[in-house]
């Protein structure tokens, strides 16, 4: 029973990882439009990591020199539009 347990750790510990990356999106793959999303963590004033509505997580970055994340911070819900994988505006809900 103890080597049951021990392997079934194991497992587990291999593939929490495996399913984090999996609910990682590419944001290029992202269809251009208007989304809401909660802030995971802010990388710098130009990289941004949110999790959408739908459960997914993406990184996503801007190139526009309007938008800067450090007005944001960890578990706030933003309104963005993304444009070719890229975050051409976003507001901040309250």
């Amino acid at each position: 029973m103890r080597k049951f347990v021990s392997l079934l750790a194991l497992f587990a510990a291999l593939a929490a990882p495996a399913a984090v990356f999996a609910a990682t999106v590419d944001p290029s793959l992202i269809p251009d439009g208007t989304y809401t999303a909660t802030v995971e963590k802010v990388v710098d004033a130009k990289h941004i990591l949110v999790k959408l509505d739908n459960g997914m997580e993406a990184n996503l970055t801007t190139n526009r020199s309007n938008v800067d994340f450090s007005k944001v911070g960890a578990n706030d819900k933003i309104m963005m539009s993304l444009i070719k994988g890229l975050v051409a505006v976003y507001a901040k809900k309250s």
